[in-house]
């Protein structure tokens, strides 16, 4: 999938024209994966354009750095504004939105602390991550061969560009074997996630979900979806879940601010449920996107109004 390019990137400070926004090839980054960035989403709303979660998402991408040691050289506040300014310079309605910092050029080798800490944003239009159709019909999605990283290996719970080498190698093999996307164990055979989607299953009218220690990342999708979950009355469980446990759930779901919320209509050439989107998806699916989409009100505060 191309991109739909816009007319800006902000890149530490200035708006840059879209194709001039570009760094050295000895940048620190391009050699080691150093890296954080976050990803969300702006909506369209009858009250104009709102950002879902903006804060939220800041605040996860300043955890990320602060993990791996990185002095981001901007206020949260800074990013926030510049985040809403870059909307409105790319005249962007509805827009995928990808803040990252980096360590850029300054010298090379795996001591990073000599290469100054860079922060870019860009945001374009980007459909639905897993397909227009995806998220009423589902997918359809194996386990994968690859596993997440075992702890104290890499840190799960930061969104660094380097553990998403792995997400590759679990969504190539998927695509690869006619998949759409791929579900990893963690590090003792526990259900984890996908290759950037946190995942969720429907079980006798209860939702379940792996827990942090099963190296997810803190989805703030997935937060959004045990909130409204909690507040329907639903018993959310967060745990250990063993492979077997998705082939006999009622229903299925990925959670992520590219994908939404997905149904998954097979694991492994086996039919989840009835083979379609269960009532407990769409009810969470609904109210979900009624929020982000102005339809519903915002009670929770989570939108963040493009004036």
């Amino acid at each position: 999938m191309g991109f739909n390019e816009a007319k800006y990137i902000w890149m530490d400070g200035e708006f840059v024209n879209w194709h001039d926004a570009k760094i050295h090839i000895l940048s620190h980054v391009v050699h080691y994966g150093s890296s954080v960035f976050e990803g969300l989403r702006a909506y369209e709303t009858s009250k104009g354009t709102a950002i879902f979660r903006l804060k939220d998402h800041t605040d996860r991408l300043f955890n990320s750095a602060k993990i791996y040691r990185m002095e981001i050289p901007f206020s949260k506040d800074q990013i926030n504004d510049a985040t809403i300014e870059l909307l409105k310079k790319n005249e962007l309605k509805s827009a995928y939105i990808r803040p990252i910092v980096y360590r850029g050029y300054g010298q090379l080798g795996v001591y990073p602390f000599g290469c100054p800490v860079k922060v870019s944003i860009a945001a374009w239009d980007w459909g639905k991550y897993l397909g227009e159709e995806a998220l009423e019909k589902g997918v359809d999605v194996m386990i994968s061969t690859w596993r997440r990283m075992a702890p104290n290996t890499f840190p799960a719970m930061a969104k660094a560009g380097s553990n998403y080498m792995n997400s590759q190698l679990i969504k190539m093999e998927a695509k690869l074997y006619g998949y759409e996307e791929g579900i990893a164990l963690d590090d003792k055979g526990y259900l984890s996630e996908g290759s950037g989607e946190n995942l969720f299953l429907v079980y006798k009218g209860e939702l379940y979900t792996p827990s942090v220690s099963s190296s997810i990342l803190m989805g703030i999708t997935r937060d959004s979806v045990i909130r409204i979950a909690k507040d329907m009355g639903l018993n959310v469980i967060e745990t250990e879940i063993p492979r077997e446990f998705i082939y006999i759930a009622d229903e299925v779901f990925f959670t992520g601010s590219a994908a939404e919320i997905t149904p998954i209509r097979s694991v492994d050439k086996i039919i989840i449920g009835s083979g379609v989107r269960g009532p407990i998806t769409k009810k969470i699916q609904d109210e979900l996107l009624g929020i982000a989409q102005g339809k519903k009100e915002d009670r929770y505060n989570w939108l963040t109004y493009v004036k």
